[in-house]
């Protein structure tokens, strides 16, 4: 058992401790006289000063832990190979196991060592970011589906118990204006034709009030945005319909990105105790959102910063 007033058996050392060792023993102490000043052992302090005297400072830095000599490593042709295959059939350790009749380990240490443990990632499109040149160019709009809830749940009593079997649903509507991101929200009862032009009509008599006028609004293309009640609100206002492409949620980016930040800083940062005070909670997040939250895209500040001339609030 080690007594804690002595130090361990074995210290790590750093470059600097190890120049140090080196330093005492150049200025006349003896190796023993040097290691045992800095703590560590007389072999320590002989096989520093060995390797100083053999490649100068250099040779005093941190050193692999490989060993020199590894006699039941695999040959080099052999990892090929295992490599050549694994990139032939894109199979695992197992599979390449029964095909090579190599133990699954050994297969699975070489692949780390060549840095194929992991398959790479399929291609993808390259992402391409835009921004509108000014406010109210166009208007990105969609909905996210949130759980309505009684009682504080599982999720914050952490216990797996369900406490409002049966609660429904509440479906948050959310636009955002391209240029600007000033953000309108709101928590509705339904995600129908009805309700999605409703929201709409309420969302672009919102941003007149800030001086914006919405000429596309962008959506995916869920039955809602292509209802009569929504083209009757578009076609009311002179707004033009925009529609994502099929499978690419990325083309409606803002509006999944602001989505995701309502997620994590407002629906599920709190423990509220009903699925109302929830609700209650929106318009004053979106007030910080718009107002006071620095966006990372607008350089650090709230999207207010680029429609505050349209409002009057600044000359």
């Amino acid at each position: 058992m080690s007594d804690a007033t002595y130090p361990p058996l074995r210290m790590r050392f750093s470059f600097e401790s190890r120049c140090r060792i080196v330093q005492r023993i150049l200025v006349g102490e003896s190796p023993q006289a040097a290691a045992a000043a800095c703590g560590a052992s007389r072999a320590t302090g002989y096989r520093l000063w060995r390797r100083y005297q053999e490649g100068g400072w250099e040779a005093l830095r941190e050193r692999r832990s490989t060993p020199k000599r590894q006699p039941r490593r695999l040959a080099p042709e052999c990892e090929a190979e295992i490599a050549a295959i694994r990139a032939r059939t894109q199979a695992g350790p197992l599979v390449l196991a029964a095909i090579l009749e190599r133990p699954a380990s050994t297969i699975g240490k070489v692949l780390r060592r060549l840095g194929l443990s992991r398959l790479p990632k399929p291609e993808r499109d390259p992402v391409v970011r835009y921004e509108r040149e000014r406010p109210g160019e166009l208007l990105h709009v969609d909905t996210k589906r949130l759980n309505r809830f009684w009682h504080v749940g599982k999720r914050i009593l952490a216990d797996g118990k369900r406490r409002s079997t049966g609660a429904g649903w509440h479906f948050l509507h959310v636009a955002i204006d391209d240029h600007s991101r000033l953000a309108y929200g709101e928590v509705l009862t339904s995600e129908d034709g009805e309700a999605c032009a409703a929201f709409l009509t309420r969302a672009l008599a919102w941003y007149r009030e800030q001086g914006i006028a919405v000429e596309r609004v962008l959506t995916d293309n869920a039955g809602a945005y292509r209802s009569r009640a929504w083209r009757l609100v578009c076609a009311r206002n002179r707004v033009r319909r925009r529609f994502t492409r099929p499978y690419r949620p990325q083309t409606n980016g803002k509006a999944e990105a602001l989505i995701k930040t309502l997620l994590r800083e407002w629906a599920y940062r709190f423990a509220y105790p009903t699925s109302q005070h929830r609700s209650r909670a929106l318009p004053g997040f979106l007030r910080w959102y718009n107002q006071r939250r620095p966006h990372s895209s607008l350089g650090g500040r709230p999207p207010i910063s680029r429609v505050s001339h349209l409002c009057g609030q600044y000359t």
